[in-house]
């Protein structure tokens, strides 16, 4: 038994020594992923890349207008993610806060462009290139929400692929924000579209102002409006990323250009003024072959200018079914 007892405890350190136990190794962390949007936008959401869903496209559309209107997307959801991220960091009293918003408070932009980012993709949210209600042959028209015909539905129309712009031309061959057409860029115009979306846009989202310098108007006299304009969250979401992405510090905001009104009672002052003496008529008509060099310098301008001002009479439908064009 003794001898039994040594033989079994040789054999036991024997096995240990033979087979050294193995500590399990620490679990190593899992990987996070940092959704950052491509480009010089310092705006990063820490989300997983799945929470960031893109947007249905259909059939209908080919190989290249697929590729144009996914970049799109992207460029729509960097640019309303540098507007949420500038009103975080900045609150309501910044002055294009103020500009845009007024005495708004914060939640209900944030809100509105978080609906771009992360906002319901499903239930028949769809954006289409084959013209199913006829729309796109009609002048100026660069696509329409569906309405009443499907509300879930967007109809892009060939003139938005030729002419809209990425959103890294911002700011570039002559445009302002405030003097160029909304939808110049794709973001700029893209984010309109979803807006009236129903699952975008709410059914509150609406037109309560137009134009820029209305929009300004509006953020003075009806923040409450301002908030849920369509328009204000466009001109303010293009100026941040002017003024943060762009041109850094500086951004383009530019002016608004002259209304007709204004125009026609500037022509109505001049036309006021006495005719010249013969000796200014005289002087005027060696003037002439100088002035015709200017003109054709002005027409030069204008047609590079027209790169920007081409979506000015662009239409599109209103939740009411009444048409705009802007």
């Amino acid at each position: 038994m003794h001898f039994s007892y040594l033989a079994f405890t040789a054999s036991l350190v024997a096995l240990a020594t033979a087979s050294p136990l193995k500590v399990a190794s620490p679990i190593q962390e899992r990987d996070v992923t940092t959704v950052t949007v491509s480009g010089t936008t310092a705006t990063s959401y820490p989300q997983a890349a799945h929470d960031i869903a893109g947007f249905p496209i259909h059939s209908s559309c080919n190989a290249t207008e697929r590729n144009q209107l996914e970049k799109a997307f992207g460029d729509t959801i960097k640019l309303a993610q540098q507007a949420a991220s500038y009103i975080l960091q900045h609150g309501n009293s910044s002055d294009l806060f103020v500009k845009y918003f007024g005495t708004a408070s914060v939640g209900e932009p944030i809100g509105w462009y978080e609906q771009i980012v992360y906002g319901n993709r499903g239930d028949g949210l769809l954006f289409r290139c084959d013209d199913i209600d006829g729309n796109c042959v009609l002048p100026g028209w660069g696509g329409h929400w569906r309405g009443s015909n499907n509300t879930e539905e967007t109809v892009i129309c060939d003139l938005s692929f030729m002419t809209r712009q990425p959103l890294e031309n911002l700011c570039s061959r002559g445009y302002t924000v405030a003097g160029s057409p909304l939808a110049w860029t794709w973001a700029g115009d893209l984010m309109h579209r979803l807006y009236h979306v129903p699952s975008i846009g709410n059914e509150i989202v609406e037109h309560y102002a137009d134009s820029y310098a209305e929009c300004l108007k509006l953020a003075e006299e009806a923040p409450e409006e301002a908030v849920r304009n369509a328009h204000s969250l466009q001109y303010f979401a293009l100026d941040v990323y002017a003024q943060e992405v762009t041109v850094p510090g500086e951004g383009c905001t530019g002016k608004a250009p002259v209304s007709s009104s204004m125009a026609a009672a500037v022509a109505s002052s001049t036309s006021a003024v006495p005719m010249a003496s013969s000796s200014t008529a005289a002087s005027s008509s060696a003037a002439a072959a100088t002035t015709s060099i200017a003109a054709s310098r002005t027409s030069a301008a204008a047609v590079a200018a027209s790169t920007v001002q081409s979506a000015a009479a662009e239409c599109h439908t209103h939740s009411n079914g009444d048409v705009h064009c802007a």
